[in-house]
């Protein structure tokens, strides 16, 4: 694999804000001498956790709004890792406040961006089992509604008219790969 060189930062410039996102202007320039200037979402820190809770022999999802597409969305239980918190304290708080599920076992299966061109974002995507019954409050402004699916029929979720969204669907792939070489 050839190995490239990164390209020069020219100038970073903060062009628009909102209450929740910061959107930059990067002049660059690449080792060929091409320049170019591209728009991004000001880097952070922060990553987040998508968890895929598994309870016997059924899988955990949830039904949340998304403002983006103005639907309904069917997916695993999500959110940010706050500030001094770890992955798996993150990963259990979330499963409390969205399934009312605690896990014993948290197992790390990748970490990923999300359209790096734009953000740097970075998902870490979990498998939980050993769920015990626990629930802390969320920040969701309804209550969400819990669909179990059976692990045996996981991968009939991507005919699923509701479950769309990437990050999902490739946390679906790594938990079946996950589950299939574990024997679980």
């Amino acid at each position: 694999m050839t190995v490239l060189q990164k390209p020069k930062i020219i100038r970073t410039e903060n062009i628009a804000q909102s209450r929740l996102f910061s959107i930059q202007s990067v002049a660059l320039e690449f080792s060929n001498g091409a320049e170019r200037v591209y728009e991004r979402m000001r880097p952070a820190n922060r990553e987040s956790v998508l968890i895929v809770p598994v309870i016997g022999n059924e899988l955990i999802l949830i039904q949340e709004y998304a403002a983006g597409i103005e639907k309904y969305e069917l997916g695993f239980p999500k959110g940010a890792i706050d500030p001094g918190e770890d992955m798996l304290t993150a990963a259990n708080r979330e499963l409390k406040e969205e399934i009312g599920f605690g896990a014993q076992v948290l197992t790390p299966l990748r970490k990923v961006t999300m359209s790096p061109s734009y953000f740097s974002g970075r998902m870490n995507i979990l498998i939980a089992t050993g769920l015990y019954p626990e629930k802390l409050e969320g920040d969701e402004p309804e209550p969400l509604i819990q669909v179990r699916w059976p692990v045996s029929d996981m991968m009939d979720l991507l005919t699923h008219p509701d479950f769309n969204e990437a990050r999902n669907i490739t946390a679906l792939f790594l938990a079946q790969h996950y589950l299939s070489q574990n024997g679980e």
